[in-house]
């Protein structure tokens, strides 16, 4: 497994604010595969994507990385496994507007004080197709040319795992349908391991797996999801709720 949790529980709050984000929550993702999480609005969704990755605690239970157990890392340790074993991609794009496009990529490697390996970047920039905008700003860039950007970025470090939140929120059908085709040709063509938040079936469509969550428990798996099959299960969800 890339990453899994196990017992997962997060709770925010106490007493009659007590908020139980994940119930006992135990899932892995598999190196090598798309996985998506899907579920209603307060599923818990995003809790068991910030706690998976190390950015967020669990209040029971164990995350793991590989054969690494996030909650016996101090602050330190815990930040360099992000560094060299994480990658991220959020909704907002979150590059640096004052660096260009071959800087942004590369940012987390020279802040590591890394050496890019140039063949495996120059793969990634073909990959997002992005040669002619190396020298470019964000601000000079479509929102899904930013996003392929920060895909690229995630990438770079070739780690273990790259995990992904929303992704496609900020940009429009034909964007976000260029980015989830990146994220795919990645894990099928370049071997990583992508796990995707999402609320959209369709974006949900390109994955392996689907993973479904409602009350801040996991109810449910899909492999080879289509768009519709995905609807009509989150449809469930609304009709029991």
């Amino acid at each position: 497994m890339a990453a899994r949790v196990e017992h997962a529980v997060k709770v925010y709050g106490s007493g009659d604010t007590e908020v139980r984000a994940l119930d006992g929550v135990s899932v892995g993702f598999q190196a090598g595969r798309f996985t998506a999480i899907m579920g209603p609005s307060g599923s818990g969704k995003s809790t068991l994507m910030h706690c998976a990755a190390g950015l967020d605690t669990l209040t029971s239970g164990s995350a793991h990385i590989g054969d690494s157990e996030l909650s016996g890392l101090d602050d330190r340790r815990l930040t360099l496994l992000r560094r060299d074993r994480v990658g991220f991609v959020f909704q907002a794009f979150n590059l640096v507007p004052t660096l260009t496009v071959a800087e942004n990529i590369t940012l987390p490697l020279d802040l590591a004080g890394c050496t890019a390996d140039r063949e495996w970047v120059d793969t990634l920039i073909e990959t997002v197709g992005l040669r002619d905008r190396l020298r470019h700003r964000p601000a000079q860039l479509s929102g899904g040319q930013q996003q392929r950007v920060a895909v690229a970025r995630a990438f770079a470090g070739r780690p273990d795992v790259v995990f992904a939140d929303e992704p496609t929120g900020n940009l429009d059908s034909r964007s976000g349908e260029e980015v989830l085709n990146l994220l795919g040709r990645a894990v099928r063509q370049m071997d990583r391991t992508v796990v995707m938040v999402t609320h959209d079936p369709v974006a949900a469509a390109h994955a392996d797996e689907v993973v479904f969550l409602a009350d801040g428990r996991l109810v449910d798996r899909m492999e080879s999801p289509t768009a519709e099959a995905v609807l009509d299960r989150m449809k469930a969800f609304e009709v029991r709720s």
